[in-house]
């Protein structure tokens, strides 16, 4: 593992307003920076009462804005939802503001329920054009070397890094045949992970972005002084991910000390099995579990996040594991 990474849904808690959770975005990225943290991703939601980076692209303005040095960008924007030309000229805009400080990760699903993606959308196109509007998108970031009618200004010339994000092979296969750094989604859904990416470094195709694979592995983390204290936090998490799957979203739930009593138990176990590349307790206990993840899947990135209702011990929580993950990180070369 070369780089430790965070992704943030910059959470609307119970009891809390989408101002203050971008609030805690700012102030969680800063954190993050001050604890070598690499990168700091947003993710595109819409129309969840519990998530508050459905502009992801501005969000990513004001991040980059308030910090200094450390990485920003998305993980992803979903680009079914957008014209490539746009989202080149948002991340064109962003890395000519920021530069080489600005990431953009594809997703290929909408984010969202498909009432609100055709709001998002208004006409929807009933084939997948996916890897066309990726390819799309790269030509228009890249270096022109003829006029071409239609250009991304600003935007044509950054060259601003492109992953492709999945939790299933076809993103896995994409990412390989262009030559794009993958990141899989295993904080949510690891069903595939050790296929996808058997899949991305044995297909891989060296390109003018990148001479060999280089893959993302996404993990929960919660850590805290006790365990007692890191399971409570991370309760939060479990009951917002079984309210999710059950069709009652909302805002991001208070913890409680008996999660038990508050999922049922066929709900509880998709929940556990969604969830299990985490790492989890005290930093003791997240340095064994990470670095078992790490040895497992050997990722040349490992991206972390967590959903934690209190912003100081979410704060706390990164602090901790990013202590033990710069113990695990080597050296690039």
């Amino acid at each position: 593992m070369y780089h430790y990474s965070l992704l943030d849904l910059a959470p609307v808690a119970e009891g809390s307003s989408t101002a203050q959770a971008l609030e805690n975005t700012v102030a969680l990225a800063q954190a993050a920076e001050a604890a070598g943290y690499h990168r700091f991703w947003l993710a595109e939601h819409h129309n969840m009462p519990g998530i508050a980076s459905a502009a992801t692209v501005v969000v990513i303005g004001h991040v980059a804005g308030k910090t200094q040095s450390i990485r920003v960008g998305a993980g992803g924007i979903m680009l079914p939802n957008h014209a490539p030309l746009v989202v080149a000229e948002q991340f064109g805009t962003l890395a000519t503001l920021y530069p080489d400080r600005i990431d953009l990760g594809l997703g290929r699903a909408p984010g969202t329920d498909m009432a609100t993606a055709r709001a998002l959308r208004r006409h929807m196109a009933p084939e997948d054009s996916f890897p066309q509007d990726v390819q799309e998108l790269l030509d228009y970031l890249g270096e022109s070397d003829t006029p071409a009618r239609v250009r991304a200004i600003p935007g044509e010339g950054t060259n601003v890094p492109v992953w492709i994000l999945g939790s299933s092979l076809f993103g896995a296969q994409l990412s390989a045949y262009l030559g794009l750094p993958y990141a899989f989604a295993s904080h949510f859904a690891p069903a595939m992970l050790n296929q996808a990416l058997a899949t991305y470094r044995e297909t891989f195709r060296p390109s003018q972005y990148l001479a060999k694979p280089y893959a993302m592995v996404a993990a929960g983390v919660c850590v805290a002084d006790t365990e007692e204290e890191a399971n409570y936090h991370r309760s939060s998490q479990q009951l917002a991910f079984a309210r999710l799957r059950t069709g009652m979203p909302g805002k991001l739930p208070a913890p409680v000390h008996d999660i038990e009593q508050h999922i049922p138990p066929q709900v509880r176990a998709g929940v556990d099995h969604a969830l299990s590349v985490s790492a989890v307790g005290t930093p003791e206990m997240a340095r064994e579990q990470l670095q078992a993840i790490i040895a497992r899947y050997q990722p040349d990135e490992l991206m972390v996040t967590g959903m934690i209702h209190d912003p100081a011990a979410r704060i706390r929580s990164f602090e901790l594991a990013g202590a033990v993950l710069k113990d695990l990180q080597r050296p690039e070369g």
